[in-house]
Parts: structure tokens; C-alpha cells; sequence
């Protein structure tokens, strides 16, 4: 095998995930997903692993932006060695050595990993960086009540990232697929990343989904019209080719006769993601459900605009009353 050739041996067929394992790194499996595996060692390293569209093994470190590449780079960052000390090492895991690799536990590492983008792969470990959050000023000054942001129905459905932005996961099929970015005069997406569906959490009693704009708007609906028995939708504004799908699966997951709330703006863009939407959940083929449309009122507005301004009047009504009640009869 010449030297080149065994250069992209080492990179297309050596699982990076089981050679991770190999050097003592373990697997989350809670944060992998279909194509990456998420794998920390115990010194505190923590990596994201994946295979790019040309099938090569690559991964990118969750701390440092500029550890990244293939199993070449991750071997020389945490062994610091020469190319051919690297060729020395990885030559009995593709078979070129009389002596065989030790080789870890399968349920050590990730056997197969669908294939991705590298940018994919990026956001997922910028992602895996992030920190799950309760509470934040940017909700706050969005007048979200504290017992919502804490309940269970947002556990682990909010992080926060190295900016201290708000961040709301998405996720597609094969796992996460981007974010939503929020903050004080700031609204983004993950760059490289694209948009599946934000979700909160999902119980088996439920009865109803309630599917908005944002996942601000999802949780502020869910402030002003609290249910145990709904869960919450974001598609993070208009639709993708992929997010009719996803809304339809979702749709087809409510039990008999489940109840469908469409969400979205009060203006011309929530009205045709409104129709989009509900054109979605009929793809699904589930004529028992019920799907209504509920706009936020006045004119003009989204459903975190009305909770802040039910918040605000409720705040001057009781102002109000303790003012009279000090002024007594």
C-alpha cells in the first residue's frame, strides 16, 4: 500500500468513535444521536465524532474551535508525535500490522454513524458545549413567569450559550440539526445548521400540540393557556422542505381525536405559515384530529406580545388595588 493511500485508509476506515474508545474516551449516548457520537475522556476532553460526506472519520473538539479534523489530527493533539509515529499506530487497525489493535467493548463506542456535513457537525459540537438552563434576564424581560421556565414541560428544552444567548434546540429525524439564537435585540439561527422542529417535552398523556413561530411564542401561548396535557412546537419561522414531514410524524404521534393548535402570528406571514401548517398535519392523514387556528389578539401581534401586555395590565391592576386598599374605605 503506498503512502497516500494508506493516509486515506486511515481516515474512511478506522471508526475514530471505537479508537476514541480505545484511549479511555466513553460515550454519551443521550447526546449522540444517528450521525455523531458525543465522547468525553477523563481528563475532561469532549469531542464530537461523525463521518463527512466523503466518508472519512472526522470530529471536532467541544472547546477548542481550532481542535478538529481527522483521526491523523485527533491522534497528534493528545499524543503529540510524528507522521510516522502516527503510521506506526494506526497501521493495526486497518490490517497492516501482524500484531491486531486492543480493541474496545461495542458498547463502548458508536459502531456506524450515518453520514454528514461538516458544518453539521460543527454546530452539533458547539452545541454540545452549551449549558441546559431554568432561567435567564432575556426571558424575564419577555415576561415569561419563573414556574413556566422551571416546570417540567421546558426541562433540558433551553440552553444557553459561551454569549449567554438563549438557545433552543432543533431537531430533524436523525437528531439535532440547528438552534434558535435569542437575545436582547438579537434573534438568529446556527450557522450551518438547519431547521427541524424545537420541541418541549413529550408525555404519553397528552391530548394536544400546540405548534408556533418561535419557541418564545410556544412558551409564552403556553404561559397565557397552561395544560398539563400539551406539548409545544417551534419551526422557527417558515418552512423548509424538510419541516412538512417532521410537523406531519409529530401530528401522527397524538392519540385519537388529539387536538392540534396553529399558533402563529396575527399578520400575512403567520396567516400563510398558518395554511402551510395546517396543510402539513393533513399530510398525515389523520382525519380524527382536530386542528384549529389560534391568532393572538390585536392585529399585528405574536403570542409573546400578549402575554407581555396581560402581564403588564395585571401588574397595574394589582398597583392599583394595593393602592386603594392603603387608602382604606
Amino acid at each position: 500500500m503506498d503512502r497516500d493511500t494508506e493516509l486515506e485508509a486511515f481516515k474512511a476506515c478506522i471508526n475514530l468513535s471505537e479508537f476514541a474508545a480505545s484511549m479511555g474516551y466513553l460515550l454519551d449516548r443521550k447526546a449522540s444521536c444517528s450521525n455523531s457520537a458525543v465522547m468525553c475522556s477523563p481528563d475532561g476532553d469532549k469531542v464530537v465524532i461523525a463521518r463527512d460526506t466523503d466518508s472519512h472519520w472526522i470530529y471536532f473538539s467541544v472547546r477548542n474551535e481550532r481542535d478538529n479534523g481527522s483521526i491523523i489530527d485527533f491522534l497528534q493533539k493528545r499524543r503529540p508525535c510524528s507522521l510516522g509515529d502516527v503510521r506506526m499506530a494506526l497501521r493495526p487497525w486497518i490490517g497492516e500490522s501482524a500484531n491486531p489493535p486492543m480493541r474496545p467493548p461495542v458498547n463502548s463506542y458508536a459502531p456506524k454513524l450515518e453520514t454528514s456535513s461538516k458544518d453539521l457537525t460543527r454546530v452539533q459540537a458547539a452545541f454540545a458545549a452549551m449549558e441546559p438552563i431554568t432561567a435567564h434576564l432575556y426571558l424575564t424581560s419577555r415576561n415569561i413567569p419563573a414556574a413556566v421556565l422551571s416546570g417540567p414541560r421546558l426541562a433540558g428544552k433551553m440552553y444557553t450559550d459561551s454569549r449567554r444567548n438563549v438557545v433552543f434546540p432543533h431537531y430533524n429525524s436523525a437528531g439535532l440539526c440547528g438552534y434558535e439564537i435569542k437575545n436582547q435585540d438579537f434573534t438568529g439561527f446556527a450557522k450551518g445548521g438547519a431547521k427541524g422542529l424545537w420541541f418541549s417535552a413529550v408525555n404519553h398523556t397528552d391530548r394536544a400540540a400546540v405548534i408556533a413561530e418561535t419557541a418564545i411564542d410556544a412558551i409564552s401561548y403556553h404561559a397565557l393557556h397552561p395544560d398539563p396535557y400539551t406539548r409545544l412546537f417551534s419551526t422557527g419561522g417558515s418552512l423548509n422542505p424538510d419541516q412538512p414531514d417532521l410537523i406531519a410524524r409529530a401530528a401522527s404521534r397524538l392519540p385519537h381525536e388529539g387536538q392540534i393548535i396553529i399558533a402563529t402570528d396575527n399578520d400575512p406571514g403567520g396567516d400563510s405559515l398558518a395554511d402551510t401548517i395546517r396543510q402539513a398535519v393533513e399530510s398525515a392523514e389523520r382525519p380524527d384530529l382536530h386542528i384549529i387556528r389560534h391568532n393572538p389578539e390585536p392585529e399585528g401581534q405574536d403570542w409573546n406580545d400578549v402575554l407581555r401586555r396581560s402581564q403588564t395590565a395585571q401588574a397595574q391592576k394589582t398597583g392599583f388595588e394595593v393602592g386603594m386598599d392603603r387608602r382604606g374605605p
